[in-house]
């Protein structure tokens, strides 16, 4: 059961998003001085679906845990932006049914004006490690990373054929990078959607479970990258990793070409 803080928040979250949203249609003209901003609840629950009762114990904090589609379907009436939707998730102590994969939200101003400025491959991770933004260059060069929108780094390497192909050392940097994403995964251990994407890889890749059972930690690091471009043949790069600066758990990488 949520403590009372945790059941506070939710409601006072929930109740002042509901009141930010206008009404789905115009006010009659004997109706137009509304009492309540926003919606009303009982056209909150229309939209979701869900009965004005649940609407109505969660805004008051009561002592009341909804289940996960039921916060889903909420999340939905309320339009709520990926970080919104996480933030709910949270504070219900709920895992977010949806696609673990889908990113958390846009990608920070910062990473995607050097993304889209630099002339080498660069890319942006968000805190699960699903591509947030990506250049011409970045899209060019990881073969089949971006059939399946939107992009995850883990998945890729796990669970994709072409990366196999596309990393000659596959074997040594699957390890290299799990354990990089590990040290992250420290910090982030309060974001349900990371820990359904964990869940869900262990249930995909036998690698994964293999690897993550080692319990391997390492610090990001630049370094030798190499590649095995199905097109234009062996490639190798520099790689900078930089955290950004106003959301630490997002990541900037750059692969810098080496003659």
């Amino acid at each position: 059961m949520l403590d009372e803080e945790h059941r506070n928040l939710l409601g006072a979250f929930v109740r002042a998003r509901r009141e930010s949203i206008a009404p789905d249609t115009p006010a009659m003209p004997e109706r137009r001085r509304r009492r309540t901003p926003g919606l009303r609840r009982e056209e909150l629950a229309e939209r979701a679906g869900i009965s004005v009762t649940w609407v109505t114990w969660i805004e008051q904090g009561r002592s009341v845990r909804a289940s996960a589609p039921t916060l889903a379907r909420l999340a939905e009436g309320l339009s709520l932006t990926g970080a919104e939707r996480a933030y709910l998730f949270t504070l219900a102590g709920r895992e977010d049914p949806r696609d673990p994969f889908l990113p958390a939200t846009q990608a920070p101003a910062a990473i995607a004006a050097m993304v889209e400025a630099l002339p080498w491959p660069a890319y942006g991770l968000d805190p699960a490690w699903s591509v947030c933004c990506a250049n011409a260059g970045a899209r060019d060069l990881f073969v089949g990373l971006f059939e399946t929108e939107p992009a995850n780094l883990l998945r890729y390497i796990f669970t994709h054929p072409q990366a196999r192909a596309l990393l000659p050392d596959w074997d040594e940097r699957c390890h290299r990078v799990l354990a990089e994403f590990r040290r992250d995964y420290g910090r982030v251990l309060g974001d349900p959607r990371v820990a359904a994407m964990v869940e869900t890889l262990m249930a995909q890749s036998a690698d994964f479970r293999e690897a993550w059972a080692q319990q391997k930690v390492l610090a990001r690091e630049g370094g030798t990258r190499r590649f095995q471009h199905p097109t234009r043949g062996p490639l190798c790069f520099t790689q900078h990793t930089l955290a950004e600066v106003e959301r630490g758990d997002f990541r900037l990488v750059v692969l810098q070409p080496l003659d």
